[in-house]
């Protein structure tokens, strides 16, 4: 009965009314209102600023890698500009160096060309030489040997000597001037 009569004090302090369960009382109101503005005004403090704080760090994170990578791309197009630049006047230079290669080239063998000439000229030149002082001392030799044979000739058919040198070369030229009559 204990519980009886704690339940009948209980409805005798409350004056006897009815408490809509679906509605809270009025310190529950107060006292959660209190722990809201209380949670709120810590969140509204502290909280935000911090969310608020982190959310530019990142917004200017990307739009600093943003403006890196434009800035980075933008120096990229402007050394893939000066390198093809540079390739394009390699590529000139290469050529004109080609074109020089050739010229001197043609020139060496020209040139070469006609110090081989000169030299074939001054053997042929030498050998000429060479051939009309070999036909010299033939011809010279020649004169001689024909002009013993004629006197060996000539002292068989006479039958006398011709011991006498003059005599010899006298005989010898008038002979060979009947047989070559341009001398």
């Amino acid at each position: 009965m204990t519980n009886a009569t704690e339940l009948t004090l209980l409805l005798a302090a409350e004056g006897g009314e009815k408490h809509n369960p679906l509605l809270p009382h009025t310190y529950d109101i107060v006292w959660s209102l209190v722990a809201f503005a209380f949670v709120f005004f810590v969140f509204w403090k502290y909280v935000v600023p911090r969310y608020q704080q982190v959310l530019d760090e990142r917004r200017e994170a990307i739009e600093g890698g943003i403006e890196r990578a434009e800035a980075t791309q933008a120096q990229a197009d402007a050394e893939l500009a000066a390198y093809r630049e540079k390739l394009a006047g390699a590529r000139e230079e290469g050529a004109a160096i080609r074109d020089e290669a050739r010229a001197q080239g043609q020139q060496i063998i020209a040139d070469a060309t006609a110090t081989a000439q000169a030299e074939s000229d001054r053997i042929v030149a030498a050998g000429n030489q060479q051939l009309e002082a070999s036909r010299q001392q033939v011809v010279s030799e020649l004169r001689s040997d024909v002009g013993k044979m004629s006197i060996d000739l000539a002292e068989k058919l006479v039958g006398q000597s011709l011991g006498d040198p003059a005599k010899q070369s006298a005989t010898v030229d008038r002979f060979l001037a009947e047989i070559d009559p341009v001398k």
